[in-house]
């Protein structure tokens, strides 16, 4: 059975002079699905959403957002999408509610339906009974469910949103992904911008990006099972220094009080263990071992070449 895609680019890529921010990239985003797209910064995430969005011409290559082509229609696309992002998307000197009417305006809410869709983007947002309240004094998680209601005002088929929760408390995080959930649970497509770990856990397909390439993609499950070699140790009591100087590690990740040592061969643990004297407890790769690896190895073929 096909698969109905919503997002879709092949060979997509963006130049800015010698520069090539986003190299050649490939992607299909199921409908109804959420994508999670990783990577440090300046990887090229922000400037691929932009350029599926609309907001920025790709330099060469093809992409298609909701059936419209991306890179011969730009404008139709976004009056499918909504868009959050990465800074925060609302205006401080509104209100709530002027910042509400504002967005219906700018998605051509007709105004029968934007009482309603006030109503929700309030309830969501937790601002009931607060509409005149100045958007710059609302803590920061709330004004994130707040740009969100905004952004989905005129009911996209297709989210984009762009590191949503940078610099949200974990509580907020939290209450802002049980939002993304339910708008997929009623057929909304969302891509996804984030640099943390345990978020990309919530997506059905996650995409490695490294230096504008993607070096990684699969659902968070089977990556970090594909990357389960048998090498990843965790140790508590060693310093950094003591790791890196050993050649049987190949890199040492700080989680908390341990680190998580990627081993060159998985039979160097007992020995490696014995001569530290400490404990060694054979580990499988989180998802952020998993990307860290991918990238190094990006990185050394990159070299090689």
């Amino acid at each position: 059975m096909s698969v109905d895609i919503a997002v879709s680019a092949r060979k997509l890529r963006r130049t800015f002079g010698a520069f090539v921010a986003v190299n050649d990239v490939d992607l299909e985003v199921p409908r109804g699905s959420i994508y999670g797209f990783l990577g440090p910064n300046g990887a090229g995430k922000t400037t691929t959403m932009r350029i599926l969005c609309g907001l920025l011409a790709a330099s060469s290559g093809e992409a298609t957002v909701d059936g419209v082509d991306v890179v011969k229609d730009p404008e139709a696309v976004k009056s499918r999408i909504g868009y959050m992002s990465q800074k925060f998307a609302l205006y401080n000197d509104l209100t709530v509610d002027e910042n509400i009417h504002f967005y219906g305006d700018v998605y051509l809410v007709p105004r029968k339906k934007l009482a309603a869709r006030r109503e929700f983007a309030l309830e969501m947002s937790g601002l009931k009974g607060r509409e005149k309240s100045i958007t710059g004094t609302l803590p920061v998680g709330i004004k994130q469910r707040l740009a969100l209601g905004c952004a989905v005002l005129h009911e996209p088929r297709v989210l984009f949103l762009d590191e949503p929760t940078a610099g949200v408390d974990p509580l907020s995080r939290r209450q802002f992904w049980r939002l993304i959930h339910a708008m997929r649970q009623d057929g909304v497509t969302i891509f996804v911008t984030t640099h943390y770990m345990d978020e990309a856990e919530n997506c059905g397909m996650v995409a490695f990006l490294r230096a504008g390439t993607l070096v990684g993609l699969g659902p968070p499950r089977q990556l970090r099972r594909d990357g389960d070699r048998g090498d990843m140790v965790r140790l508590v009591g060693v310093e950094r220094a003591t790791l890196l100087a050993d050649p049987r590690v190949r890199a040492a990740t700080p989680m908390g009080a341990a680190w998580h040592v990627k081993l060159t061969d998985p039979a160097h643990a007992d020995a490696l263990g014995a001569e530290l004297g400490v404990a060694v407890e054979r580990i499988a790769p989180t998802l952020e071992d998993v990307f860290l690896d991918a990238c190094e190895l990006a990185g050394q073929a990159e070299e090689a070449s």
